[in-house]
Order: C-alpha cells, then structure tokens, then sequence
C-alpha cells in the first residue's frame, strides 16, 4: 500500500467515526460544500490518528462527539444490549495536550438519561461541564445533546471519564490520555508504545435492573459475574477465552500502561507473572518510579505503570482480582486475566503463569503500596504543598442503616431488617431532582441546599471500635454544602469509622487534585499524626482510598472557583449517600471568578 492511499483509508476511517456515517462517500458532499467543518474534521482526523502531526498556532480546539446509544455485546456465553459510546465497551480513548482547551458534543441516542464526567480534569473556573447530575448539570434527556467544554491546565498523564447519572458509568468510560505540552516530554524514557488497561466489571443482568434490585431492597447489590480487563473476562471464564486482550511485546522494549479502574464495586490488586512493574503516574500526575511485583488500585484511579519485556519470550498471564476487606460481604471472588505475549518462535507455556497477588483480604498489602507513592518534585513538576492553613476539616466516612420504610423488620435486606445508607459527617446526601446545585448557586435560588455542613463529625466517639452502640448507625439525611473562601488553605482528614462495618472508601473530589500527606490507621490524633506528614514529596492524587477502620489526610489550596462534588466512588456507598459539594467562592479579580455558564446547558 502506498502512502498516499494509507492517509486516504486513515482519513475515511476517521471521518467515519467522527460524524456516525456509513461510508466517506456520504461526508465528502458536505466537506466541501460546508467550510466551517473542513478545521473540524482535520483537528480531529489528526488528534484521532496522527496525534503529533498538526499543531495550529499557540491555541488548539479539539473536537470530539460522542454518541450514547445501546448496542448488543455478548460476554459469558450470552448477549444483551449495554450503554455505549460511539457503539464501543470500553468507550473510545481521548487524546490530547497539557494545556489544550477541547469541546465533546454528546448526544444521547438512548433511551435513558445521561451526563459524563471529566474524571480528573480540573476544569478551571468553569464547573459547567464537570458532569455529575443534579449537581452541576441536569442531564442530558434522551434525544438530547450538550457540547462539554473541556479546560485542560496542570493535567499530564493519564485521566478518564465516564457517565454520572445513576449507574451507567459501568459501560459508558473510557481512558483519557494527556500528553505532555508541544517541545516538552517525559520525565523517564520515552516507552516504545502505550496501551490503555481498563479494570472492571460484567453482570449477564441489565446493570439497571441490578440498581433497581439493590435500591428495592435496601441490601448490598448483586455481585458481578466476570471481572473484566479492557471489557474482556479472559481465559478463566466460560465463553471468553476468543476474546481474551493480549498485549504482543518485543523482548528488550518498554511498554507504557494507561491504567484505569472502572469497577463500581472493588478495589483490586493487579500484576503480571515474572514481571515486575513500575509505576511512573497516578491520577494525571508524575510520581517518583515506584517497582513492584503488585499494585492496588482503586475505583476511580489512574495509574500509568512502565513494563519492560524482559522475560524470556513466552506467554504470561496479567491478571486483577478485587481486594475486600469487608467480613462476610459477598463479592465477585474471581480472576480477570490477558496476555503479555512476546514476538518470536516459541512453544508457549500452556496454560501461561499467573502473578503472586496477595490475599484478597491483605489490608496491609494495599496500604503498604498506597503509602509508597511520592509525587516527582522536580523543578519541571514541583511540589507545591501547602503549608500554612487557613481551614482544617474532619470528615467521617461511615456505612450506616436506616429503618425499613414501612417498619417492618423482615421486609429490607440490610443487617436486622434495615436498609444500608451512607454518610460523610453523619449527614446522608440526597440530591436535588429538578435543578441542579450550581445553577441553584449562580442564579442565587435559594431554599435548593444547605450552607451549614459540618466542619468535624457531630457526633465524637470511638471511631474505630470493635462495638458501637446501633444507635450511632442511623444518619441524619440532608443536602449541606461546605463553603471555601477563595484561596484559602485546606486540610481535609477523612475518618473511616467501624459503625455496621469498616471498609475502605476511594473518595474522589471533583475540580481539583490534592497532596495526599498522611494516612494511618484507627482513630486520627490531631497532635501526634501531623507531625508525620509527608510536606516534601507527597503523591498528587484526586481520588484516595482511605484505608479500613483508618484515615487519610489531605492538602490543597481553594482556587477554583465553583460546585464540585465528593463522593466515595464505590457505587453502592455513593448511592446511599457518602456524598457532598464544596462551594468554592469567586475571588477579587476577573480571572479569580467562575465563568458564566454555556447557553445550551440541559433543561431537567
């Protein structure tokens, strides 16, 4: 094949999944008869297939649409119609740079409502196209479409988004990589190749019928039936083995992994046999290179993971299974697995080894590779921790109960007849259903939120006791937001609890990263704990989980101003309400405020 003909396929390939039609024959007679779509089309035919190629003067506009619809994937010996994006599981990968502003027309051609998030992209001043439902937007209606403006500015590395509307994230995501600024590269060696490796979950069910069950009866929700990498079960499981992702290496190479954990429900713990790996990025930032047999990653996360392929050259398994540490809640105790399969003449290991991962329930395993991370610090990617605070906040993270609603003990699936909720400093989060926070704030609306959400738990006690009276288990159900001074210097340490059970809590804040400068477990001790803070190096994180029965302590200045959302990225934890919003307020100056908002925001 020529070059010219390989450009001309690599361009109708593109203008094809660009604008969702059937052939290039279809789109030529528009191309040309519409010359505001020529720069539209080039930008994104060359960030979709030739990524370095074309650079348009200091600013770039990317464009990127998206297209929600159900499409039929078949897993587990079976088929059924699943929430996609552009008719793909996982959802197509993004592509751009440190710094770009870029814009997502998402039309919804489902039947469901839908919203998507930026995970991990800080969208400076403008919170309109963050995405969580009710609380920066309303969703986008079926038969709708919203064109997301997306602000890139200290983001590098790898970052993803998903779907924020009830439980449709579980196939609607996808990786998001960020490279780094034009004339600029890594700070380690720049790998032969990079692959996106997505960790998540499969039910044969409908995964709204699964919701549905679980918010029925008030009890913990159907485990999954496959565990999944790159929306594929592997070898272990009935039906999967064709389907199996395998990654083909060159001995001697390196390759770069786009980590990210899609799961709804579990951390996991991932490796791959006779490897070690390395990693070199977490949650959009650089780390100092950290080399380990395993790693722990938990919903909500990103990594970007340095393998060489310095094996001899055979097949070998890579393979996540989920850390609980939870007694006596079920869960999805399986194996995912691909390949790493090396180029050459060979008779492979039949079947391939597996790596040593530990235990599932190996808190100190997960904690002890959590607490390893360190951010880079360099002169290029400084460390910038605040040191002088000016608001300092206690949060406890708590699984609780409820009564049942009709006070009939037999009648819901929780511990004694109750029903599972959620909190953050006791106060149960419920989200507005017919307008959304921000617009509520912006508009000045009132009688929508609270303003009063607690600074330290309401209620002090034994946090991580062995017994606690039930009587502490039932939370108060409101809908509080914390305010922030612009600017201002806040310290945030997330207390896990012991009320019906302890567990871990990957807890995400939306619109900014933070440093992540302590953890420990038990009960936090606001004199002796600070004085083992990290200050120099810590991790730059946007979703951290604290660990079981323990807590963790974090950093970052207010400059950003708007709604953001928090919230534990466990599903089931989200849905009973461990949620809740900061309002950030404007600054003094015009490049200290939030902007005002798109003119086609969706209507709820």
């Amino acid at each position: 094949m020529t070059g010219r003909k390989a450009i001309i396929l690599i361009i109708c390939d593109c203008i094809q999944k660009a604008f969702f039609m059937k052939s290039c024959i279809d789109f030529f007679f528009f191309f040309f008869t519409s010359k505001h779509l020529i720069r539209r089309a080039l930008i994104y035919i060359c960030r979709y297939k030739c990524l370095h190629i074309v650079h348009m003067g200091k600013a770039i506009f990317l464009f990127f649409p998206l297209q929600v619809k159900r499409t039929p994937y078949t897993r587990l010996c079976s088929t059924k119609n699943i929430l996609t994006v552009n008719g793909q599981f996982p959802g197509p990968t993004l592509y751009a740079h440190k710094g770009d502003t870029f814009y997502v027309d998402v039309y919804n051609k489902a039947n469901e409502n839908i919203t998507i998030h930026w995970h991990g992209v800080k969208q400076p001043r403008y919170p309109w196209s963050d995405g969580p439902d009710y609380i920066t937007q309303c969703p986008i209606q079926p038969g709708g479409k919203f064109s997301q403006k997306i602000v890139l500015s200290m983001e590098e590395g790898t970052v993803w988004w998903h779907a924020h509307s009830d439980w449709t994230r579980a196939t609607v995501h996808g990786i998001f990589i960020i490279y780094p600024k034009h004339g600029t590269g890594y700070p380690y060696a720049k790998p032969h190749t990079e692959v996106p490796i997505i960790l998540g979950e499969w039910w044969k069910s409908d995964i709204n019928a699964v919701e549905s069950e679980f918010l029925r009866t008030g009890g913990d929700p159907n485990i999954s039936d496959a565990l999944t990498i790159n929306g594929q079960p592997g070898d272990l499981y009935p039906c999967s083995k064709p389907g199996t992702f395998k990654l083909v290496v060159e001995h001697g190479k390196t390759y770069l992994l786009r980590m990210a954990n899609v799961g709804m429900t579990d951390l996991f713990f991932f490796g791959i046999a006779k490897h070690q790996i390395t990693v070199v990025g977490t949650d959009g930032t650089y780390t100092k290179p950290l080399k380990r047999d395993y790693l722990t990653i938990s919903p909500g996360q990103t990594m970007d993971v340095l393998l060489q392929a310095n094996q001899p050259p055979d097949h070998y398994y890579m393979a996540a299974k989920a850390y609980v540490s939870t007694v006596g809640v079920p869960f999805d105790n399986t194996t995912t697995t691909a390949i790493v399969q090396y180029k050459g003449k060979y008779t492979p290991s039949s079947p391939p080894p597996l790596p040593h991962l530990p235990p599932y329930n190996d808190t100190n395993a997960s904690a002890t590779f959590t607490s390893s991370l360190r951010s880079l610090a360099s002169i290029d990617h400084p460390s910038n921790v605040p040191l002088n605070m000016t608001t300092k906040l206690i949060f406890t993270v708590s699984v609780n109960t409820v009564p049942c609603a009709n006070n009939n003990n037999n009648s819901c699936a929780g511990p004694n007849g109750t029903r599972f909720a959620a909190s953050v400093n006791n106060i149960s989060f419920h989200a507005p259903s017919n307008i959304d926070i921000l617009e509520a704030y912006y508009k000045h609306i009132n009688g929508v939120y609270g303003d009063k959400f607690p600074n330290i738990p309401p209620l002090i006690f034994n946090f991580t006791a062995d017994y606690l009276p039930l009587v502490l288990e039932i939370p108060q159900r409101g809908r509080e937001v914390k305010v922030l001074e612009y600017n201002s210097t806040v310290e945030l340490v997330f207390q896990g609890t012991n009320l019906v059970q302890g567990t871990e809590h990957p807890m995400h804040l939306h619109g900014y990263s933070f440093y992540v400068v302590g953890s420990g477990f038990g009960n936090f001790d606001k004199k002796k704990d600070p004085l083992r803070y990290n200050l120099v190096d810590p991790p730059i994180q946007n979703t951290i989980a604290v660990p079981k029965n323990g807590w963790v302590a974090i950093r970052f200045r207010a400059s950003n101003p708007g709604v953001w959302f928090m919230h534990c990225h466990l599903e089931r934890h989200l849905t009973w309400g461990m949620e809740m919003a900061f309002i950030v307020k404007n600054g003094k100056t015009p490049d200290s405020k939030m902007l005002p908002p798109p003119r086609d925001m969706p209507p709820c």
